[in-house]
């Protein structure tokens, strides 16, 4: 059983930059690959980045390539995303999940564990 929560959301003027952090609870963090997603209100949850266990390979968005970075410290149980260069459309509620194994997935429901959320608002 994996618990995540995740924290750094908040309010952000178009340009700035946020990091977002989640913190996991249980064993064997670095088996798990990790994954951001986001979801507005009335939009399916989409894919933002994953990394696999060991770190050594990360993918992402479209959307955000070149400006989001997912990394983790698997002696800290902690996965993290930094987001620079915020739009507007970054606005979302940020989740965190994590799923078993090596192999990364665009498709939520690849995913046994979610955090709760965290809310990034960009303001223009």
């Amino acid at each position: 059983q994996v618990q995540l929560v995740e924290s750094g959301g908040g309010l952000v003027q178009t340009g700035g930059s946020l990091r977002l952090s989640c913190a996991a609870s249980g064993r064997f963090f670095g088996l798990y690959t990790m994954a951001w997603f986001r979801q507005v209100p009335g939009k399916e949850r989409e894919f933002v980045a994953s990394i696999i266990g060991t770190g050594g390979r990360t993918d992402y968005a479209e959307a955000v390539k070149g400006r989001f970075t997912i990394s983790r410290n698997n002696a800290e149980n902690t996965v993290f995303l930094q987001m620079n260069s915020l739009k507007a459309e970054d606005t979302a509620v940020y989740y965190c999940a994590a799923r078993m194994g090596t192999t990364y997935s665009h498709n939520s429901e690849a995913y046994d564990y979610w955090g709760q959320g965290t809310q990034v608002t960009v303001s223009s």
